[in-house]
């Protein structure tokens, strides 16, 4: 099941899209308390209740879905969750690019843990939507993501158990910003390129999410999912799922014992070689991201035109 959240008419509703078009969930409702939003949805349990697929059937009254705006299917989550490092061909291009050969003939899980790190949910974009180019930073970069929805709170649960939390998947992309112009001028000191690195992840649009959640039991296997990102029709990432470090059931329950992950919650599970920091292939204004990965559909944004001024708070002016 495919379940999403649009705009039509200035109105936001959520849901159902099938070969016949989007079955709006709020007005088909059976019902009082119909839910108003994809995240109500899934702390109602109701894509695993068979509600839904009764909802969605043959003769369910639907909307052309070229008649609307589709929008992040979760547009403002409690918390966005990204991964660090979570495949090893691109662990190994960025330590490269710092001058390091890592090797790595033994996969990091068995000696390390996941690297997590919140995004706000102000990162969170639409579909087609432009991509705002941050007034900090002059180089943009793109990063392929599988996204995995929370459908259950989950506290502890172990891996076994974790694949009984998620909801759903989705695409998302990981913009992130590989310098800052803050730094000019700056006094150097211990951590400032990690916190730098964390900065370039926070800009206002730096994840598009979409088009749509399918949900759990629509993919056979979360762990092999082809992955392709294209920008402007060349195909800069081009990977599988099946390349993860850490899987998602393992980070599922890795997160669930540093927090309590809740309904609608999103984990990007991080991404796999072919970023353009490897290269210096960056982004450019009006460059065209194509996001797609298997069952799951295109997700595409455009990056919006490069600042005329960036923010320098170290430099004097007279």
């Amino acid at each position: 099941m495919k379940l999403l959240t649009y705009r039509r008419d200035e109105t936001v509703s959520c849901g159902i899209l099938t070969d016949r078009g989007i079955v709006d969930i709020p007005s088909s409702w059976k019902g009082p308390n119909p839910p108003r939003g994809i995240s109500e949805v899934l702390e109602r349990g109701l894509p695993s209740s068979g509600q839904l697929q009764r909802l969605a059937g043959p003769t369910a009254k639907t909307i052309p879905l070229d008649s609307v705006k589709l929008l992040a299917p979760i547009p403002r989550p409690g918390k966005v969750l990204a991964l660090a490092g979570n495949y090893s061909e691109h662990i190994k291009e960025a330590a490269l690019k710092r001058g390091f050969n890592l090797g790595l003939s033994d996969s990091p899980r068995l000696t390390t843990v996941p690297r997590p790190f919140l995004k706000p949910a102000t990162c969170v974009l639409a579909p087609g939507e432009t991509i705002s180019w941050p007034v900090y930073s002059r180089e943009i970069d793109y990063e392929l993501e599988l996204a995995v929805v929370i459908g259950k709170a989950a506290k502890c649960v172990a891996a076994a158990e974790a694949l009984t939390c998620v909801a759903g998947y989705a695409i998302a992309n990981d913009v992130s910003a590989r310098s800052v112009t803050f730094s000019k001028n700056r006094q150097k000191r211990p951590w400032d390129d990690f916190y730098d690195w964390l900065s370039g992840k926070w800009a206002d649009g730096f994840c598009p999410m979409g088009p749509y959640l399918v949900t759990a039991d629509e993919i056979a296997d979360v762990q092999n999912l082809k992955m392709v990102l294209k920008v402007n029709g060349e195909i800069r990432q081009n990977a599988s799922t099946s390349q993860m470090i850490y899987a998602v059931a393992d980070i599922v329950s890795f997160l669930s014992h540093i927090m309590t992950l809740e309904p609608g919650d999103i984990i990007c599970t991080g991404t796999p070689s072919g970023v353009g920091v490897a290269t210096g292939n960056f982004l450019k204004a009006g460059d065209r991201i194509e996001c797609s990965i298997d069952n799951l559909g295109t997700l595409t944004n455009t990056l919006g035109p490069r600042p005329e001024q960036f923010y320098e708070p170290l430099v004097v002016t007279p």
